[in-house]
């Protein structure tokens, strides 16, 4: 007897994504069945639920999250895949919370889609509740490695499981600790950072667990550590890598037993801290070189959450520089720069090495330096591959961009060449008459014209009237 086909449901008032994913599904060999709103599925299926429902989360009379709370409610068994332009943390979370069985970002690949909608229906839903989730508007991608990212911060959203963020220095570590603390169930409690490379050895073990007075000479009065402060909360621990073998044994301890004594103290102190760790080091590596414990390793990496390099997320470049192009007008109270598509074009081709922490000084940088309201290719600096005049070229040049760009700020009413080369020629025939003392014969030699030439530009100028 021949198995019952899938019936797959899609709600979306794209009719062309809804083509689409029709097309591809029925020719997977499943049942579709697509409505335009929310409320002609809720008619539909009081007829009996389908195997799965797709859905977009952006939707003119009811948005798809309202439409999954109504279906978990309902339909607890029935999977749940919402899909949607705005690729952001917040949907993420909001969707995994509302019990999505899965986050499928547009533009998707009609395979991947295929594949998701099978997976579901053999594994159903695995919801955890509707939550609201607090803003983290900082972490950005449309690109499938971020989304695994926040597909990754979407899953531990109602765990405290200890977390191992690696990934090339600059790629958002921290903005990944403070996301997963701030989509957590710890999220009121304190998120306590700290950098332990920033620091000396010989002073991280009392910035990481305080100490008593007079335990060294110079401890006039207690001190609470890093671990009492982030108790209840989360406790991020920046290049881990770099911890001396001393202190790992001291924080293997603390992850294992939850207590540690301060520097010079005789009490235990107990915590619950949450540890997220993160490093640009190769772990694994630096624990067959046995510059780190192995057994360490294993504590901090339950989870493992990889931020990927910019060069690898290229088609987020472009939304990451709109984004910190108006954050840096906002810091300095001037109107947001906006990219030409040269410039565009030029900063997406860029390989970023020192990756999200390189661009978003780079757009400081052209927000003070570009002249104009427009970023053009020449504003960009060398090293990033332009062919800027602000590292190199003459004085002249400089002021002479910035007097094109103050022109265009202004809207002149001539076209910029009709002001700008009378007034460059007269500077210069002024300058080759000095230089001659008046004799128009070596002047004209000294600016590569001929005599008639010159004449006939200092008639039309009104040099020397």
């Amino acid at each position: 007897m021949q198995a019952k086909p899938l019936e797959v449901w899609i709600v979306d008032d794209d009719e062309a994504i809804r083509w689409v994913l029709e097309r591809a599904l029925s020719g997977a060999g499943m049942d579709c069945n697509g409505f335009a709103d929310a409320r002609a599925l809720r008619q539909a299926i009081e007829a009996g639920p389908p195997d799965v429902v797709i859905t977009d989360i952006r939707m003119p009379d009811e948005d798809g999250l309202s439409l999954l709370d109504h279906l978990q409610e309902s339909y607890p068994e029935l999977p749940v895949i919402v899909v949607t332009a705005h690729s952001d943390l917040d949907s993420t979370v909001a969707a995994y919370r509302g019990g999505a069985f899965e986050y499928l970002p547009k533009p998707f690949d009609v395979d991947e889609a295929v594949a998701l909608v099978q997976r579901a229906a053999r594994h159903g839903s695995g919801g955890v509740g509707a939550d609201e989730t607090p803003a983290y508007p900082r972490l950005i991608g449309q690109a499938p490695a971020m989304q695994e990212v926040f597909r990754a911060i979407g899953r531990l959203s109602g765990s405290s499981m200890t977390v191992l963020i690696t990934g090339e220095s600059g790629t958002g570590k921290e903005l990944v600790a403070r996301a997963l603390h701030e989509h957590g169930p710890r999220a009121q409690q304190p998120f306590i950072a700290l950098n332990t490379s920033a620091i000396p050895s010989e002073l991280l073990e009392s910035e990481l667990f305080g100490h008593e007075r007079g335990a060294f000479t110079g401890a006039d009065a207690a001190r609470v550590g890093r671990f009492e402060q982030a108790d209840g909360g989360t406790l991020f621990l920046d290049e881990i890598g770099d911890m001396s073998p001393a202190l790992q044994s001291r924080l293997l301890r603390v992850l294992a037993e939850g207590e540690f004594y301060r520097v010079g103290g005789q009490v235990p102190k107990r915590v619950d801290v949450r540890v997220i760790a993160a490093t640009h080091h190769d772990l694994p590596a630096r624990v067959a070189e046995e510059r780190f414990r192995e057994d360490l390793f294993h504590r901090l990496n339950v989870i493992h959450i990889e931020t990927p390099p910019l060069r690898a997320r290229r088609e987020d470049i472009g939304l990451l520089l709109d984004h910190y192009l108006q954050i840096a007008a906002a810091e300095m109270g001037v109107a947001p720069k906006l990219l030409s598509d040269e410039a565009r074009a030029m900063l997406v081709a860029f390989d970023w090495p020192g990756n999200v922490r390189q661009l978003v000084n780079v757009c400081r940088r052209l927000t003070v330096g570009a002249p104009g309201r427009q970023i053009q290719r020449t504003d960009i600096p060398e090293e990033l591959g332009g062919d800027s005049i602000e590292t190199g070229g003459s004085e002249w040049s400089r002021e002479l961009r910035r007097w094109a760009g103050q022109r265009l700020e202004s809207a002149p009413a001539a076209p910029l060449l009709e002001q700008a080369l009378p007034e460059f020629e007269r500077v210069l025939i002024e300058v080759a008459l000095e230089r001659s003392r008046g004799h128009r014969q070596q002047a004209a030699r000294l600016l590569g014209w001929g005599r008639n030439t010159l004449t006939r530009k200092i008639r039309e100028l009104g040099i020397g009237d």
